[in-house]
């Protein structure tokens, strides 16, 4: 299955949202769509063998909409952005018709004064601008040209068998101008009907005008909900200095290529990723990772594009360009984020799905009631024409889409890669969170502390048997393993090769080295080998005890010796344990060292609960477990061999300095490593969700509320309410509100530890 990406026109409500995703799932091959109405995209899996962008595409057009792709390079480089385009032209337009149906509308309200209070105001009669015909010629522009895209949207509804917000407003707006129509055109019906001929111009007019004012400054607002986006992609260089030919020339970061090497001078920003080839210097990576302190760079070091160099001068080839770039991947994942619905969004959806037939039924039932039961048709076509415009459900298809765009905004703004809308409303419902030792409560850093053999220390046979161990090892990439590396390096032992080598997973390493079988691993491995591991119990005991991993080491199917390997805890381990139990979450510790050193670490950052000794494929049976007791349970993890539990977790987190393996296998990647982002991102959840159901609840309140007030139930007492300019203006605050308030997110600050 391919996943495709599309930017949506043409919606107006969530009702257009649901009629897009209908379409798009009727394509033969698409398997499953989701249509964002906040941000206006649609994110559609299907079997490109069967269909394409095309024929998705012109189902989208059937529909009576229109798309574009979001290219990757287009999203990246901010270049031809179709997208910004789009919307400056959609404002320019909403502006000018906006003006220009402020201006008529004004006039005709002017002319309609007399009418409404009964004042003789002269100047007004002198202008004829009481007079129903101007009123007709004033009206007529604001409707079908201001307002025509709410016709032909109509229109196009009606041709799907469908409606949608603009058929509340053409139906309502429409009601008053053609009956006005009809009193201007032929008063000696109404009178001989015995109607008063009213004319209803301004109501038809004003409310044209204020929808627009609405949609504009919804349409503003939204803008602002994608500022996080475009934070990120203004934070690329522009250029890049390449030495090509021995000659240092400046270039478009668009025309690096992978391989070239690139000198950055101090203050300039590093282009794209690579890897340090010559210099060094101290590189400020807080806008991409969230790490206050400079860090070190020296040859052999990896550099991140859109980082700021900092004191020296340094040369590095670049590994990653355009779309591939650690930048450009986050971009893409805040998109993705931002494009997702959260679980909370369906009730919206469901709601929005029957709304619009529901409100329609409603204007009928009032418009008998009033005219049949009461005999007013003034008051009838009054409150029809207030309950269409008033129980418009664009408040509703905002509520959500808008706080989860801010949100995973925010999120990426703080170091937190948030890959989808149900993984940030799902955080703030987690109960237990297991964390994996080894580089992610520690460092991850491991160092060898002690060498002990069975013979004594400071002779050749330890030297000999360090040479054979290490030799081993060095074919490992496990964290103990490269600390085994080190300090043979800081002995200066010379390394020979080993044959035959192989890990056992959660166990240890093996291979052949001068002839000798070579074992180095944990106690289980050595008792299920049959090797007597006595003689080095009494030292082992002890270093378990202080807190270090001990590793065995046998030769030819004898012990000879041990490691103890301590791992430093990160800086922020023990707060962050602490603060995580002090928000009421249970924590828990998952790790293969045994369990003494496992207990005495946890003793060390307060954690009480702890699976210890557990092998790389039982981690997620682990995770499992506590899911069976009723938990939502957050993993939180860094190695290849974390990927599962990370998968099977409620809620995976991922430290961002680990593996490519265990950030793809999460919900959440902590960019800088700092565990302080487990607590933002939970922190940043649950503010998130109180906004999200702040705006529901504005949303269903405004809609209860206003639907029974439009139908002139309160006539008796605010008979002045049944105004449908006042429901007009109403209906455009609403949905402006939730937008604002949706906005407020992003003076969102993590409370840090």
């Amino acid at each position: 299955m391919d996943t495709l990406s599309l930017k949506l026109r043409g919606m107006s409500c969530a009702s257009c949202a649901n009629n897009i995703e209908e379409a798009i799932r009727s394509v033969p091959g698409v398997s499953n769509c989701n249509v964002n109405f906040g941000v206006e995209q649609a994110t559609i899996q299907y079997d490109p063998k069967r269909t394409n962008l095309e024929t998705i595409q012109a189902a989208i057009d059937a529909a009576g909409y229109s798309s574009y792709s979001l290219q990757e390079q287009e999203m990246i480089t901010g270049e031809d952005d179709a997208e910004k385009t789009a919307r400056e032209a959609e404002l320019r337009t909403l502006t000018r018709k906006l003006v220009v149906g402020a201006i008529l509308s004004t006039l005709i309200v002017l002319g309609s004064i007399s009418a409404m209070t009964g004042l003789n105001l002269p100047w007004i009669q002198t202008l004829w601008l009481d007079n129903p015909w101007v009123q007709l010629v004033l009206t007529t522009p604001v409707l079908f040209w201001c307002g025509a895209d709410f016709f032909k949207n109509a229109w196009k509804a009606f041709k799907r068998h469908t409606a949608t917000m603009d058929t509340l407003v053409a139906i309502g707006t429409g009601a008053a101008y053609f009956y006005s129509l009809l009193a201007t055109v032929f008063p000696g019906f109404f009178t001989a009907a015995g109607l008063m001929p009213d004319v209803y111009y301004e109501a038809a007019a004003v409310i044209t005008t204020l929808i627009l004012l609405g949609r504009l400054f919804e349409n503003r607002a939204k803008g602002q909900t994608s500022e996080a986006i475009r934070k990120l992609i203004g934070l690329q260089a522009r250029d890049a200095r390449v030495i090509r030919n021995g000659q240092e020339i400046d270039v478009p970061i668009q025309e690096v290529q992978i391989g070239d090497v690139i000198l950055v001078r101090p203050g300039e920003k590093i282009p794209v990723d690579g890897e340090v080839v010559e210099g060094a210097s101290n590189v400020d990576e807080a806008m991409v990772t969230g790490e206050s302190l400079p860090v070190k760079k020296q040859p052999g070091d990896e550099v991140i594009g859109a980082t700021i160099n900092k004191t020296g001068s340094f040369k590095f080839r670049a590994t990653r360009v355009g779309k591939d770039t650690f930048l450009s991947q986050i971009v893409k994942m805040v998109q993705q984020a931002q494009g997702s619905k959260a679980p909370i969004q369906r009730l919206a959806d469901q709601v929005t799905g029957w709304f619009v037939p529901a409100v329609i039924a409603i204007a009928i039932a009032s418009f008998v009631i009033w005219f049949n039961v009461m005999g007013n048709f003034t008051l009838a076509l009054i409150t029809t024409v207030g309950v269409l415009i008033i129980a418009c459900p664009c408040a509703l298809g905002l509520a959500t889409p808008t706080s989860v765009m801010v949100g995973t905004g925010k999120g990426a703004e703080n170091g937190i890669l948030i890959k989808g809308a149900e993984s940030l409303e799902l955080a703030h419902r987690i109960q237990t969170i297991v964390l994996d030792k080894t580089g992610t409560l520690t460092q991850g850093k491991p160092t060898v502390t002690d060498f002990v053999t069975v013979n004594g220390t400071a002779n050749s046979n330890e030297l000999k048997l360090l040479q054979l161990a290490t030799s081993v090892e060095r074919n490992s990439e496990h964290p103990l393993a490269e600390a085994v590396v080190r300090y043979a390096q800081s002995q200066q032992v010379e390394l020979t090769e080993a044959k035959q080598f192989e890990a056992i997973a959660g166990s240890g390493v093996q291979g052949i080295v001068s002839n000798h079988l070579v074992q180095i691993g944990t106690q289980r491995w050595m008792e299920e080998l049959g090797i007597n591991t006595r003689t080095l119990q009494e030292r082992k005991a002890s270093l378990e005890a202080a807190g270090k991993t001990a590793i065995l080491i046998a030769v030819d199917g004898q012990i000879q010796g041990l490691m103890g390997i301590a791992d430093a805890l990160k800086p922020s381990s023990v707060a962050v344990v602490r603060t995580l139990q002090k928000l009421g979450l249970e924590v828990v510790m998952l790790t293969g060292d045994n369990r003494k050193t496992a207990e005495a670490i946890a003793s060390e950052v307060g954690i009480r609960r702890v699976f210890a000794e557990v092998r790389p494929d039982q981690k997620a049976s682990q995770v499992q477990a506590l899911q069976a007791e009723g938990k939502i349970v957050a993993m939180v993890g860094d190695g290849i061999n974390d990927a599962p539990a990370l998968a099977q977790a409620n809620v995976g987190i991922a430290i961002g300095t680990g593996t490519d393996v265990a950030i793809a296998a999460s919900d959440i990647t902590l960019i800088s490593g700092d565990l302080q982002g487990i607590i933002t991102a939970i922190q940043l959840s649950r503010a998130t969700i109180r906004n999200i159901r702040q705006n529901l609840f504005f949303a269903f309140i405004y809609n209860v509320a206003g639907i029974p007030i439009a139908a002139g139930v309160l006539f008796p007492i605010f008979g002045w309410l049944l105004n449908p300019i006042i429901a007009g203006g109403a209906m455009a605050f609403s949905s402006v509100s939730v937008v604002t308030n949706a906005l407020r997110l992003r003076n969102f600050h993590p409370k840090t530890i």
